[in-house]
């Protein structure tokens, strides 16, 4: 599909990838944009429509999937993240969940919501932002590295689902994108613009899988080797 014309909803658009999502999409001649956040009034993009949005909040998600009926293009981008000093100790457990919530089931709650529009329009496509760490594990942030392996799980079985209506869906991984998500980080990032602009080129190119960085081409020729069986710190920057 193309982006030019297409009706356009992104989760987690006031700042960061989001709002580069957003800032591309209209240049691209997008009709119509949709900016989600769970502060609306923090969407200050001109050209956008802001749309209060918890995606872990079952009234807010019905709510927008009410009010954009018209999508063609669903961007599931909001995502969480935090520190921990490791699976074993404690305390990790809590964090676990609390990311799962946003990063696996809030992204299932935005398809379940949106899956129906998106047929009824034609099919159009669903994009997931996933992670380098959907294949490796991160001893900085390895809830994070786990909730992003189950998003990567959930946007395989979506996709077998949604190919009847014809929905293209998009699995995008990157390793460290240069937003506030990544701030504190000493390592290597790729500019959100950069992503942003191969996630568009791959969704109108109809592919349905994108690694928009050097190191995740790397993991994932490196899975059939077993990549993830090793120290990933001297493999990679995670």
């Amino acid at each position: 599909m193309k982006i030019e014309n297409a009706v356009v909803f992104i989760t987690g658009a006031n700042r960061g990838l989001g709002l580069e999502f957003a800032k591309q999409a209209l240049a691209r001649g997008a009709k119509k944009v949709y900016a989600g956040s769970r502060d609306p009034s923090r969407v200050t993009l001109p050209g956008v429509i802001p749309v209060k949005l918890d995606v872990n909040d079952p009234d807010d998600v019905a709510a927008a999937a009410a009010l954009a009926g018209d999508v063609t293009l669903l961007i599931n981008n909001a995502g969480t993240a935090g520190l921990t000093e490791g699976l074993t100790r404690p305390g990790s457990a809590q964090l676990l969940r609390a990311t799962l919530e946003t990063n696996l089931f809030g992204v299932l709650s935005m398809t379940q919501a949106f899956a129906g529009t998106l047929g009824r329009n034609g099919g159009g496509a669903l994009l997931n932002v996933l992670s380098i760490v959907s294949w490796i594990s991160s001893s900085a942030i390895p809830e994070y590295s786990i909730t992003k392996a189950a998003a990567w799980s959930l946007t395989n079985g979506v996709r077998k689902e949604l190919r009847e209506q014809n929905t293209l869906v998009v699995g995008l991984h990157a390793g460290f994108i240069d937003t506030d998500l990544t701030r504190g980080f000493e390592a290597q990032k790729i500019a959100p613009a950069e992503v942003v602009r191969q996630a568009y080129d791959a969704i109108e190119a109809g592919e349905e899988e994108v690694c928009v960085d050097d190191a995740t081409r790397q993991v994932r020729q490196g899975l059939s080797q077993g990549i993830y069986l090793g120290d990933t710190r001297a493999q990679t920057q995670f």
